[in-house]
């Protein structure tokens, strides 16, 4: 069998068992309806909204992913406002309202950190949760990406399975010094910008400002312009008949990915990652980012000139680096197998389930990592509503031509240096 043929099969595979199943999206609708619930009941917060963000909301989470939720205070019509220290004492009376009613465990208030921020984990399939509060930057951010994520269907699943591949080399928590799933994904927007022909646009493209300054006065109306502009700009990407078609394969386009950014500890005090010009920018050049103290800039086109991959710090870059080259290397080698590839492209659970015989789940076919039977999943990917028409999404596909091992890759250091026009 080719190595394309193996890796394609072995990330269909992660994709399938990460997909969530109804029963997932169900849970975390009940999970939101049960804080609704206890927010009421506190009285400072008496006519505030719970409302999701994240990867839930733009539909790139998998079965285990944590849920993120912002409690909206109550302004009228008006974007709403509060000072940290307002946000620290409305997560304490949240905290205390939560122990009282029950059915959540590993209760947590961060209320130090730059963004005060209560951790917990419900009862219902053990489903962690971030709480914040007015976090509408952060819900835009999210329909942004849904949007996107209905651009092209390979955007959806190269998330997914970079995700899983992060986890697998524990590069994927920002409070160990790695990456959050935020940049991560930022990382799949840049790449598809980058790769020739380009997948999506330079994200001024789909929104020409600073999303973050624009969501001020009556919400509505603040929500309202942003998403038209959104939706007018992404389907005139969509219908423009005269764009190049890319038409990679997802092994493709990931072994691209990996390619890529393979040596990222070489140039990242040198070269930004900005999505929302889709280009490589020179730190020194860019008197927004300077200046420059981070191991590696990935600029958040919301929310500019922040860094996405501010939580990086220098003394995870190697290990960082070096998870991209040895990924590289396997992708690359004559020699993969399933097994092989599977403890490189995802986390141990992931790969159980993968790998072990499929037994009849009679509790409604929901099963958790956090259980001993672990089952793999064979289903289909659900649809989420569309809300833009793509018929150009490619589907053909050619062979990968490099086979150099693990010592050719790391003598040659070959693999890939940004250039910048």
């Amino acid at each position: 069998m080719s190595t394309h043929r193996m890796l394609d099969i072995v990330l269909n595979d992660i994709i399938q068992v990460v997909t969530p199943l109804q029963e997932d999206r169900a849970i975390r609708y009940a999970i939101i309806n049960d804080l609704r619930s206890i927010v009421e009941s506190v009285e400072n917060l008496r006519g505030a909204t719970v409302e999701p963000y994240g990867s839930f909301v733009s539909d790139l989470f998998t079965r285990w992913s944590d849920l993120d939720i912002s409690v909206e205070l109550p302004n009228g019509s008006h974007i709403s406002s509060a000072g940290k220290k307002r946000k620290q004492t409305l997560l304490g009376d949240l905290l205390r309202a939560l122990k009282i009613n029950g059915g959540w465990s590993n209760l947590q208030f961060i209320s130090n950190a730059r963004v005060p921020i209560l951790k917990l984990k419900s009862n219902r399939q053990g489903i962690s949760c971030d709480i914040s509060i007015n976090n509408l930057q952060g819900q835009m951010k999210s329909k942004i990406l849904l949007w996107i994520n209905n651009i092209d269907g390979r955007f959806h699943d190269m998330v997914l399975v970079v995700k899983e591949w992060a986890k697998a080399h524990k590069i994927n928590n920002s409070k160990a010094g790695t990456f959050n799933s935020y940049s991560l994904s930022l990382l799949v927007i840049f790449h598809f910008q980058t790769c020739v022909p380009a997948i999506l646009p330079p994200l001024r493209d789909i929104y020409p400002g600073n999303m973050i300054d624009d969501l001020r006065g009556v919400r509505a109306d603040a929500e309202n312009l942003i998403e038209e502009t959104c939706h007018a700009n992404i389907n005139q990407f969509i219908s423009d008949k005269s764009r190049p078609i890319n038409r990679k394969s997802l092994p493709e386009l990931f072994v691209e990915f990996i390619r890529k950014f393979a040596q990222m500890d070489s140039w990242g005090s040198e070269l930004g990652i900005c999505p929302y010009t889709g280009q490589w920018e020179q730190i020194k050049n860019n008197m927004r980012w300077l200046p420059k103290t981070y191991s590696i800039f990935v600029e958040d086109p919301f929310e500019q000139p922040g860094n996405s991959a501010r939580s990086v710090n220098i003394g995870q870059l190697e290990k960082i680096t070096n998870a991209f080259i040895r990924t590289y290397s396997i992708l690359t080698s004559k020699n993969q197998n399933q097994s092989s590839l599977l403890t490189y492209l995802a986390p141990p659970h992931v790969s159980r389930l993968i790998t072990q015989p499929a037994i009849p789940n009679y509790s409604g076919g929901y099963f958790h990592p956090s259980q001993p039977q672990l089952q793999r999943a064979v289903h289909q990917r659900p649809q989420s509503q569309r809300h833009f028409q793509n018929d150009r999404q490619g589907t053909s596909s050619s062979s990968l031509t490099s086979s150099r091992g693990p010592k050719q890759v790391h003598q040659s250091q070959q693999i890939w240096r940004p250039r910048i026009q």
